[in-house]
């Protein structure tokens, strides 16, 4: 068998398994910050987390696939390790910058949130409260 197609077939065991094993690592312990993110919305929450994840793959193993081609062919063991280690350490890179920038996505949107909940009011316009209710939003009373 050419040394080429070998390289192929290691190249691709290995990108794949590791496509699979970073995308279950992120769904399993993002699905949590997607909750936080989403306001403890559980349904919406995994709904999210399960098209990121096909998303994830889609992307990945297209760009596994797409950068299969090995121009020059493999002629030996050290070629065969070499042309390997480019490409696992490129998919790597890949995987890495596709995984902060949905951290960083999902951290903005987090913020965000966060900010608009502490930008709600206590109560409702044209609301309000009688004297001398208490409340969270009630002034402390003298000489408590």
């Amino acid at each position: 068998m050419d040394l080429t197609v070998v390289a192929y077939v290691i190249y691709l065991l290995i990108t794949v398994a590791l496509t699979v094993w970073v995308a279950r690592t992120l769904s399993r312990n993002g699905r949590i910050f997607l909750a936080d993110v989403l306001h403890g919305n559980e349904k919406l929450a995994d709904a999210v987390n399960h098209l990121l994840v096909v998303g994830f793959y889609l992307v990945n193993l297209g760009f596994v696939t797409l950068y299969l081609r090995y121009a020059d062919g493999v002629a030996n063991a050290r070629e065969l390790f070499e042309a390997l280690s480019v490409k696992v350490g490129v998919v790597l890179l890949v995987l890495g910058v596709m995984h902060l920038g949905n951290v960083w996505i999902l951290s903005r949107i987090r913020r965000r949130s966060a900010l608009e909940r502490k930008q709600t009011p206590p109560l409702p316009p044209g609301a309000w409260t009688p004297p001398g209710a208490q409340g969270p939003w009630a002034a402390p009373a003298a000489g408590r």
